[in-house]
Parts: structure tokens; sequence; C-alpha cells
């Protein structure tokens, strides 16, 4: 059997868990960085029996699973994966497996971002390395406040978070009650507007959908203050690209950070790197050693469930 994992840009898939067992029954080959184009895909993976995707990096839509001959085993990390079209490996009597995830790393790194553009962190560790001092002024966290679209699992960690940074929390989704605001001990918006009209911040944590593609575009940044910082760190079509960087380049909001791209990796020549007082990471959501230690360590035992003649943790359509 021919195992291909795919995606482990850190050179790490094979330091997070024990792949003994697997080795001594399959070959195992690791691809460190992306295979490119959907035909590159495709020719690269045909000899393999099984693929390990990590979450959302390879896109595996139908049209790559139908022309994969030898495929028999599919191992996503996480229980969801939107690049994975499970019914078309369900069609082919494809196996589809998930893992487990800790679920928290991604509301770190949305919070972490915040800080680093209300205290100007770009412009002052630039100044700095490079031999200057101070260059600007931050601002508070606390008293400030804080809207969250979405107020599921991420979206409600976030409200703790800025809860016990002093700030004032709103949130609203489309399908948003009073009882779960309640629940979490948070203000309800009445509606988008309101909520951009308001806050000082504005974060994202709602799943992409054809009712939120496009969610924010010019229209509602447009209704920002001139001072806030919106922050994406769940997926990019929920902003409009162009939309926001003509809002970052005549200065109509005071910031942004994104971790999530219309295409990741995200090109070396791209309008996004000559955006001002935008803050970006190369998703790195989940990017963390205690996350990835339950990832390879279960995409693991999925394969040896599998080369046993037995499945754990199934997924399907």
């Amino acid at each position: 059997m021919r195992i291909a994992v795919l995606d482990d840009y850190q050179r790490v898939a094979l330091s997070f868990a024990d792949w003994s067992k697997v080795k001594a029954r399959a070959e195992v080959t690791v691809y460190s960085t992306p295979l490119g184009s959907e035909e590159d895909v495709v020719a690269e993976l045909q000899p393999y029996d099984a693929v390990c995707l990590m979450r959302e990096r390879t896109p595996f839509p139908a049209s790559v699973i139908d022309t994969l001959p030898n495929l028999k085993l599919i191992v996503t990390t996480g229980m969801r994966n939107a690049a994975l079209d499970v019914g078309a490996a369900e069609r082919r009597g494809i196996v589809v497996s998930g893992t487990h995830s800790p679920g928290h790393a991604t509301a770190e790194l949305a919070f972490g971002l915040m800080i680093g553009l209300a205290r100007n962190m770009l412009a002052e560790v630039r100044s700095l390395t490079c031999g200057g001092w101070q260059v600007g002024v931050g601002r508070d966290l606390r008293g400030a406040t804080l809207g969250i679209i979405g107020l599921g699992r991420l979206g409600s960690q976030m409200a703790g978070f800025g809860k016990a940074f002093g700030m004032d929390v709103i949130a609203w989704s489309e399908n948003l009650t009073d009882e779960r605001c309640a629940e979490v001990g948070v203000g309800r918006a009445p509606n988008l507007e309101g909520l951009l009209r308001r806050s000082d911040f504005v974060t994202i944590h709602t799943k992409l959908s054809e009712r939120t593609r496009g969610l924010i575009g010019a229209s509602e940044l447009a209704l920002m203050k001139h001072d806030a910082i919106l922050i994406n760190t769940s997926r990019a079509p929920i902003v409009d690209t162009m939309a926001l960087i003509a809002a970052l380049s005549s200065g109509h909001i005071g910031g942004a950070g994104i971790d999530v791209f219309d295409e990741e990796p995200l090109a070396a020549v791209h309008p996004l790197h000559a955006a001002p007082n935008l803050l970006m990471t190369p998703h790195l959501g989940y990017v963390t050693r205690e996350t990835y230690a339950v990832f390879y360590r279960e995409t693991v035992e999925a394969l040896e469930a599998f080369l046993s003649g037995d499945l754990v943790r199934p997924l399907s359509a």
C-alpha cells in the first residue's frame, strides 16, 4: 500500500506521531510543498492507495477523486474539510476518516492579531529592527467595543477573551438569538449594519456559505469607524479582498488582520502585499504543536485501523 501525506509545510508530520507500524506495512511519502494545479495533483497522486490531507490546503474535489484509480482511503485532519468532496469519495466507495481538533487555536490567533494591530506592532517592530525607536501611538482594548460575527465555538471564545480584557462585546449572525447571547454574556446587535457602525474591532467567526460569501464588501466596510480594525481568520471569501484593499489604502478603516486568502499559498506578487495597516499571517489558525499532535496521532490511528480492516471516525456527506 502506498500512502501520500500532503502539505506538511513545516516538515513535522513524521515527528508528531509514531508511524512505525504504518511504515512496516506501507510505503509513506510526505510532501512538504503544495503539489500545484489540479492537473499536477492528479498526475502526482496516481499511484497512491491512501492520501492524508491537512484540512483545507490541497483541494480534493470530485474532479480529482474521480481520476485517482488506486485511491481507497482519504484521511483528513479535522472532522470537516470544505476542500474535500466527501460525497464523491462515497460514490466511488473510498473510505474517508477524520480526526478530532482541540478547536481553540484559531481564536487565540485572532485575538493576537487584534492586539498586534491595536498596538501598531508592524510599524514598531519594523522601526526597531531598522535601528529606530517609537513611531506611533497604540490604543487600548479595555473600554473598546468588540463586534463578533458568528457566536459559535470560536466566536464565543473570542467573546471570553474580549470580556477578560474589559471590552464591551456584541455579536450578530443571521440566526443568532437573545438566548445564545445571554448564555455567552454578550449583547446582540440588531443587524450587521448596527454591529459594524458600533464596533471598534470586528472579528469574523462564521462558516463560509452562499449566504456569507461576500458578506463584508465595500458598502459594509464603509459603515465601519475610520479607526476600526477588521479581523478575518474564518474564510477569505467572506470578505471582498479588493474592497478591503481599497478601504485600507484610502484610510477608511484603521487596519485589518487576516489569516485566510482566496488562493493559498498567497502569491508572491499580490495587491495585499502593498496594502497599508494590514497584518497578515499564512493561515496559521490551527498551526500549533498541540493541534498537530492530535491531527497526526489520529491520522496514524486511522491508517493503522484501515490496514487492519477496521475504520475509525468515518465521515459521510
